[in-house]
C-alpha cells in the first residue's frame, strides 16, 4: 500500500538537481561537476515523476523517450526507465510501486506499448511484469599475440575517424543494424556523443578518450574502444576496452578484432555487452585465447499493452494458439486471449476457449523479442503447456534470425 502522505506527480525542470541528490544518496554516488552537468542535460529530456511526501521528494524515476527496434525492422515507442531512487527514509511503503503505476498509466496516455530498462537488482523487476528482453555476454582476448582465426580477415584497409565526425559516419550505419537485430534504440546525436564518445571515461578515468576505427568505403563496419596502459609494478600489459563493434560480414568482424588484438603495449581485449550470438568465438582458431567470461540479461522489457506490441512484429511462420496471459498490474492484459498471426496477418483477441498456453507477462516479454524461446520457459516450469506442440509453434512464428541485442545502457 502507498503511504497515504504519499503523492505522485511530475518533478519539474527546476527541481532536477534536487532529484539527483535523491538518486546519489540511494546509489552511493559522489560524481564531479562535469558529470553532474551531463546527468542534469540528460534528465532535462526525460519524463520525471517524483514522489512527494508533503513538500519532500521521496522518491525519483525518469523515463528517456527511447524508440526500440522489434523483429521484422519496425520500431516501437519505448520509454527507458532509469534514475529509480527511494529515499532510505521511506522504503517499503509504496513508493516504488506507485512510481511505476504512475508510469504504466504515462505509457498509456502516449501510446507507448513497451518500457525497458537496465536493473539494478534483477530481484525487483520480475514483480512489476518486467522480463529479460535481450542478453550479453562478456568477451576476452589474450593479446599477448596475434588473434589466431580461422577465417581470413577482409583485406580492405582501416582508418581511423575522428570521434567529433563519428556520429555523422557511425549514426546511418548503426541505424541500418536495427532493422536486422531487435532490442536497439534510435541513438540521436547528442546520445553518441553524450553516451558513447565522451572525451573522458567517467568510471575509469585511466583510459583513453574513445577511438573509432573503421573499415569500407561505403562503411562495412567499425569499432569504438579505448585503451588503458599497462601497470610497470604488477607487471600487468596494458588493456583494450571495445565498447561496440558492429561488422557486416565475418570477415569484416574478424579484421576489426585483429586490429584491437594487435594494438602495441597492451596485452589483453576485453569487450562488455557482446551479443549471444556474436561469431567471433566460432571463427576464433584456439578458444583459449577467446573466452567468454560473462552471460548476463541486458535489456529488461515491459509490455504495457501485449496486443499493440505482438502486432508490431514480424511472424515467422503461421501460428494459431490460445494464451492464458497474466498481468497482476495492468488488467486489460490479463485474461485469456487468442493469437492468430502469420507473415501476413495479426489478430489477438479475447477468447472463451480453454488454453493452449499458460503465461505470465513478464514470460512473454523476454520471448516477444526473440530472446527466450517459449520452450525453454517450458521446460524451465514458467510456462504450462496444455496442448502438446503449442510451444514449438509460438516459438517458430516468434523466430528471429540475429537474436536481439542491446548495448546502450542507461
Amino acid at each position: 500500500m502507498n503511504a497515504p502522505s504519499v503523492q505522485f506527480r511530475d518533478v519539474p525542470e527546476s527541481e532536477i538537481a534536487r532529484a539527483l541528490a535523491l538518486a546519489y544518496l540511494v546509489f552511493h554516488e559522489n560524481p564531479g561537476s562535469a558529470q553532474r552537468r551531463r546527468h542534469e542535460k540528460l534528465l532535462a529530456g526525460c519524463l520525471r515523476i517524483g514522489a512527494y511526501d508533503g513538500a519532500e521528494l521521496v522518491g525519483f524515476a525518469a523515463a528517456h523517450p527511447f524508440a526500440l527496434s522489434v523483429p521484422g525492422g519496425g520500431e516501437l515507442s519505448c520509454p527507458g526507465l532509469t534514475f529509480v531512487s527511494v529515499a532510505p527514509t521511506h522504503r517499503r511503503r509504496g513508493v516504488l510501486t506507485g512510481m511505476i503505476r504512475e508510469l504504466f498509466a504515462r505509457c498509456a496516455d502516449q501510446g507507448a506499448p513497451l518500457v525497458a530498462l537496465w536493473a539494478s537488482e534483477a530481484s525487483i523487476y520480475g514483480r512489476f511484469g518486467f522480463g529479460p528482453g535481450t542478453y550479453g555476454t562478456t568477451v576476452e582476448i589474450d593479446a599477448r599475440r596475434p588473434l589466431a582465426l580461422r577465417i581470413a580477415p577482409d583485406p580492405r584497409p582501416l582508418r581511423l575517424v575522428d570521434p567529433e565526425a563519428a556520429p555523422e559516419v557511425l549514426g546511418p550505419y548503426f541505424e541500418g543494424t536495427r532493422a536486422h537485430r531487435a532490442g536497439r534504440l534510435a541513438r540521436t546525436r547528442d546520445w553518441w556523443r553524450e553516451e558513447w564518445l565522451l572525451e573522458k571515461d567517467e568510471e575509469d578515468e585511466e583510459f583513453s578518450p574513445a577511438r573509432v576505427v573503421a573499415l569500407g568505403e561505403p562503411l562495412a563496419g567499425y569499432a569504438i574502444y579505448r585503451t588503458k596502459p599497462g601497470d610497470a609494478a604488477s607487471q600487468a600489459g596494458g588493456q583494450v576496452r571495445v565498447d561496440e563493434l558492429e561488422a557486416d560480414s565475418p570477415r569484416v568482424a574478424a579484421a576489426l578484432w585483429a586490429y584491437l588484438a594487435g594494438i602495441d603495449l597492451t596485452d589483453r581485449v576485453r569487450a562488455w555487452g557482446r551479443p549471444l550470438d556474436d561469431p567471433l568465438p566460432l571463427f576464433a582458431q584456439d578458444r583459449d585465447q577467446v573466452r567468454v567470461t560473462e552471460e548476463f540479461p541486458a535489456l529488461w522489457v515491459r509490455l504495457v499493452d501485449v496486443r499493440a506490441a505482438l502486432a508490431a512484429r514480424s511472424w515467422a511462420a503461421p501460428v494459431d494458439v490460445v494464451l492464458a496471459v497474466r498481468d497482476a498490474r495492468l488488467p486489460a492484459n490479463d485474461g485469456t486471449f487468442r493469437l492468430t498471426a502469420s507473415p501476413d496477418g495479426f489478430s489477438y483477441a479475447p477468447a472463451a476457449q480453454a488454453p493452449d498456453l499458460s503465461l505470465e507477462v513478464r514470460d512473454l516479454a523476454s520471448a516477444f523479442l526473440g530472446a527466450v524461446t517459449v520452450h525453454a520457459l517450458v521446460a524451465a516450469g514458467l510456462v504450462v503447456e496444455h496442448t502438446p506442440g503449442a510451444a514449438p509453434m509460438l516459438d517458430a512464428a516468434l523466430s528471429v534470425g540475429s537474436l536481439p541485442h542491446t548495448a546502450d545502457a542507461f
